[in-house]
């Protein structure tokens, strides 16, 4: 069964981005393995609250201009 866990931060794509990464992951997947693979495919988008993660050493705060607006 393949498994993507995507993690990307809080408000940085809207619901229908989502949706067309979830498709576009299980289409990558479907293109590797084959077929077979799609009914048991499993793609996780997970978001993370502003000040859950950091990089270089720096807690990450998304700028309010990047944040989508629905």
């Amino acid at each position: 069964m393949p498994f993507a866990n995507i993690k990307l931060p809080q408000a940085a794509l809207s619901k229908a981005q989502k949706e067309d990464l979830i498709h576009r992951t299980t289409a990558m997947f479907v293109d590797f393995f084959g077929e077979g693979v799609r009914p048991t495919t499993m793609v996780l988008v997970e978001e993370v609250a502003d000040g859950g993660y950091g990089r270089a050493d720096e807690v990450f705060v998304i700028p309010e201009a990047y944040r989508v607006k629905e």
